[in-house]
């Protein structure tokens, strides 16, 4: 399953996603993830250390674009509770979980994954402080409302990745 189909599962496990949703792109690169939710009426924030890869298409509105280094510290941290819906793909920095979790709202929505630590095996990242350890993103949202959760090779050799996968919601109070 790649990120387009997480979140397509997403799409059809809430039934028609609302269009007054705020949704926050985390680590976005070119931006395609939140594209989704932009196209389907959602407002859009893209969060980068880096954003000159971001490629938005010229019909994207509601959309504002954020360059912060998360990583080194010197970031502001993310609002509280400000998103229904934070994506996170290909992206592991622990020190801003809490923040991750803080930012979204009560009765919103995780939709992350990365890789794990099995990836090291057949590819890149390697580097530990990148990789989900087994079971390691169900623990972070042990106490959220697991939609779907999954941990394994996804894709065809030789492009396939080790990864875990979650759509999980906030609890609302």
């Amino acid at each position: 399953m790649n990120n387009a189909e997480l979140i397509d599962q997403f799409a059809q496990l809430l039934g028609k996603v609302p269009s007054n949703l705020s949704v926050l792109d985390l680590a976005c690169g070119s931006g395609r993830n939140g594209v989704w939710f932009s196209n389907n009426g959602c407002s859009v924030s893209y969060l980068d250390r880096d954003l000159s890869r971001l490629d938005l298409p010229k019909t994207t509105i509601n959309a504002e674009q954020l360059e912060w280094d998360l990583e080194d510290g010197s970031a502001p941290p993310l609002p509280l509770q400000q998103y229904d819906i934070v994506l996170v793909f290909n992206y592991l920095h622990r020190p801003i979980l809490p923040q991750i979790i803080d930012a979204i709202k009560p009765g919103g929505y995780i939709i992350y994954e990365t890789f794990t630590t099995k990836q090291a095996e057949i590819g890149r990242p390697r580097n530990p402080n990148f990789l989900l350890k087994p079971g390691e993103l169900q623990a972070i949202f042990a106490n959220w409302n697991c939609l779907h959760y999954a941990e394994d090779l996804f894709g065809d050799l030789p492009s396939a990745s080790y990864k875990a996968q979650i759509i999980a919601q906030k609890p609302k109070v």
